[in-house]
Order: structure tokens, then C-alpha cells, then sequence
């Protein structure tokens, strides 16, 4: 009679172990599909916002081509070529950004202030989405290593959770705070404060 106790009790600890295990492999894909639609989100953000910024006429007609069509490109690359075609936008803003007077002539424009603070609160999410989205891939894909769940395919039909790779770096000119310009100072007059 304890024999059988004991063969019960192991098998009903082992079935609340798969029943677990199942269930969070099912929260880990879950919270991948929610970090991936955030990090779309952001990408799509920092897209549309580098294309309206491409066509305010802002920029020299080099600079906005090199913008539109990567932000273009961005928008409606298919998922094989997302990431490529997002590390293209990212290269393109670093270029374009390369200097603190890019910056400015943004900040000079009409409405210029709140298209910077829009472009940098994108560029600056996008990492941070990539890195949610990322660590829950981390996570997920550890779970799917494991011997039992793959011999016992605890995973489904779920697909193995690949990361977002891409170039995120944000160009350095963008992370400095946004000052507008100041009124001109007379030649030796010190600078006004803000």
C-alpha cells in the first residue's frame, strides 16, 4: 500500500513539474510577443519621426535623401531584412548626427523643439525595447534547452524564440541635453544663462 502511495505521489509531483514548466514556457513566449510588439512599436516611432524630420526641410537635400530612405526602407523592410535595414536607419542617424550642429539647425526649425525631443526619446527606447525583448528570448531559450522539455515537447509547436539583432547605438550628439539657441551675445559678453 505505501509502494503505491509513494508511485502516486511521485507521479503527481512530476505531473505539477511539467504542468509548471509548461506554463512558463507559455508566460515566456507570451512576454516575447509583448516585448516584440514594443520593440515595433518604438522602431516604427523612430522611423516615422526620422522621416517627418527628412522631409521639414531641415537638412541639406543629401542628409534628408540618406534619412528618408533609410527610415523608408525601415518601415517596410520584411522580417528577414528588419534588422538589417533598422541597423541602416541607425547608421544613417549617426552620420547625419555625427555633429552637435545637425542638432541645431533641428532645434532652429519651426516646431523644432518637440521633433528633436521626439527623435531622442525614440533612439533612446529602442535600445531598451531591444534589451526587454532580448532577455526574454534569453530566458525562453533557456528553458527550451532543457532535456526534458525537449524530450517531452513541453514547447509545442512554439517556434525556438530568436533575439533582435541589431545596431542600436544612438548617435552621441543626440544624448547631449537639448538646449535651444540663445539670443546672440555682443562680442566679449559672457554667454547668457538659460
Amino acid at each position: 500500500m505505501t509502494t503505491v502511495i509513494v508511485v502516486v505521489a511521485a507521479l503527481l509531483l512530476i505531473g505539477v513539474y511539467l504542468s509548471w514548466t509548461a506554463g512558463r514556457l507559455d508566460r515566456l513566449h507570451a512576454r516575447i510577443d509583448a516585448a516584440r510588439a514594443a520593440l515595433d512599436a518604438h522602431l516604427l516611432r523612430r522611423a516615422s519621426i526620422t522621416q517627418e524630420l527628412a522631409t521639414a526641410g531641415v537638412f541639406d537635400p543629401a542628409a534628408s535623401m540618406v534619412l528618408y530612405q533609410a527610415a523608408h526602407a525601415a518601415r517596410l523592410a520584411e522580417d528577414e531584412q528588419r534588422e538589417v535595414a533598422e541597423s541602416e536607419l541607425t547608421q544613417a542617424l549617426r552620420a547625419v548626427f555625427a555633429e552637435r550642429a545637425q542638432v541645431r539647425a533641428v532645434l532652429e526649425a519651426p516646431g523644432g523643439e518637440a521633433s528633436a525631443a521626439e527623435l531622442v526619446a525614440a533612439v533612446r527606447r529602442v535600445p531598451m525595447a531591444r534589451r526587454f525583448h532580448n532577455d526574454a528570448v534569453r530566458a525562453a531559450r533557456a528553458v527550451h534547452r532543457h532535456r526534458t522539455v525537449r524530450w517531452l515537447r513541453l514547447a509545442g509547436h512554439a517556434p525556438f524564440p530568436l533575439a533582435f539583432e541589431m545596431d542600436d547605438e544612438p548617435p552621441p550628439a543626440l544624448l547631449e541635453p537639448l538646449t535651444p539657441p540663445g539670443p546672440p551675445t555682443a562680442p566679449g559678453e559672457p554667454p547668457r544663462e538659460r
